[in-house]
């Protein structure tokens, strides 16, 4: 994840959308599948807003470590709502206090 591709790609005039759980993957990290770090994840999803990004992809599931597809990359439900209210303050403070 290159944070920097974020204001060249927005210079097109398009919204922009980054992967947050997807960068944190691991290809073959687990062997015979994609591993991942999930504690990463939202901490690729805020430095993406805060330099520009106007959405944000995010795999989640009830319980990661029981998923059947990319679990190790996941974030757990439960922590969705506090992490939305913390990306909506960071971009209502990259937009100059709009939302």
């Amino acid at each position: 994840v290159d944070m920097r591709s974020i204001p060249i790609m927005k210079d097109f005039g398009f919204p922009v959308v980054i992967d947050a759980t997807h960068s944190v993957q691991i290809p073959g990290g687990a062997g015979d599948r994609s591993g991942g770090n999930s504690r990463f994840a939202a901490y690729i999803a805020k430095a993406g807003v805060a330099v520009g990004a106007d959405g944000i992809f995010l795999e989640v599931h009830e319980n990661p470590e029981r998923a059947l597809s990319d679990g190790p990359n996941s974030l757990p439900l439960s922590r969705i709502p506090s992490l939305l209210r913390e990306l909506l303050s960071i971009y209502s403070v990259v937009q100059g206090g709009k939302r």
